[in-house]
């Protein structure tokens, strides 16, 4: 999970006297006398920065934060990000993990002045192993936050806690815990965060999309075709899931047969919650990761 020098009101780190003042030395007198006196709170109408992210939480072999993106006095919703570095060798999930493995949760109900905290998710990479397929990053990743405050122009402090896994050859749970201020003003850290949210898969329409999807036959487990148009000819990674998150189904696996500029794949209706009928409706989300490009597919299978 990637994470942010602003000025205006007196935020809340200032107050708890944490002010984040950069890397840079201080210079002069005045300034060294304006930090302490932000420090200790005591000019209220004096700017102090708020942090561009939080201290890392580390785990066993990972560690996450905050980070704060740039924003703007009057721009709701609020940008942030939920950065998770790893040791080499080790990955974690995607909010679908694939056939094994443990997808982020995250909390923010301990926050100040936040209606809504909405985690994005950048597209994911495929992970094989003896043990089958997971769906999710190595090295580090940034999941885009877009905060919501209760109340426009008045503090905004996200508390996190969140529980994930990690795994090398085997998983291990972790857990992370995070505040930082969100303020109105530039970020050290909004070019990674900008980076993180072009990652997140776009919403396309099958039609945009050209995507089809049908049953193959009336099994038990009723194979499922999708036809995908790949205009690059490259290796794409296609990933999809069922109408809630208790839906497990495979990962779609290439076919044979697909004209040029197109490419099949096919997975059984399989990993269905108890009681629902392989033979319904069903409303399906495929992502697709083709090169650079990135889309997330909402489609009906009738």
């Amino acid at each position: 999970m990637d994470f942010l020098t602003r000025s205006g009101v007196m935020s809340q780190t200032c107050k708890t006297g944490n002010c984040n003042i950069g890397t840079g030395k201080i210079r002069s007198r005045p300034a060294r006398l304006a930090l302490v006196l932000c420090g200790l709170a005591i000019l209220p109408a004096a700017p102090c920065a708020a942090a561009d992210a939080s201290a890392w939480s580390q785990d066993s072999k990972s560690a996450a934060r905050l980070i704060a993106g740039a924003n703007a006095s009057d721009q709701a919703p609020l940008r942030a990000g939920i950065e998770v570095k790893l040791e080499p060798g080790w990955h974690t999930y995607w909010r679908y993990p694939g056939d094994s493995g443990v997808p982020p949760r995250v909390d923010f109900s301990g926050s100040d002045n936040v209606k809504a905290a909405k985690v994005r998710f950048p597209a994911p990479r495929l992970f094989s192993d003896g043990g089958g397929n997971s769906i999710g990053y190595s090295d580090s990743v940034i999941f885009p936050v877009e905060v919501t405050p209760r109340q426009t122009g008045k503090p905004v402090t996200l508390r996190l806690k969140v529980d994930y896994a990690v795994c090398e050859k085997l998983c291990i749970p972790a857990e992370g815990r995070a505040e930082l201020p969100l303020a109105a003003g530039p970020s050290a850290s909004d070019a990674a965060l900008a980076a993180a949210e072009a990652q997140v898969p776009a919403p396309v329409s099958a039609a945009e999309a050209d995507l089809h999807v049908r049953r193959v036959n009336d099994a038990a487990k009723p194979l499922i075709a999708v036809d995908l148009k790949t205009p690059s000819g490259g290796p794409v990674g296609i990933f999809v899931e069922g109408p809630s998150p208790e839906w497990a189904l495979p990962i779609p696996q290439p076919a044979q047969g697909a004209p040029a500029g197109r490419q099949h794949f096919g997975f059984e209706l399989d990993g269905l919650p108890p009681g629902v009928d392989p033979k319904g409706q069903f409303e399906l989300t495929f992502t697709v990761v083709e090169g650079g490009r990135a889309m997330e597919i909402k489609t009906h299978l009738d």
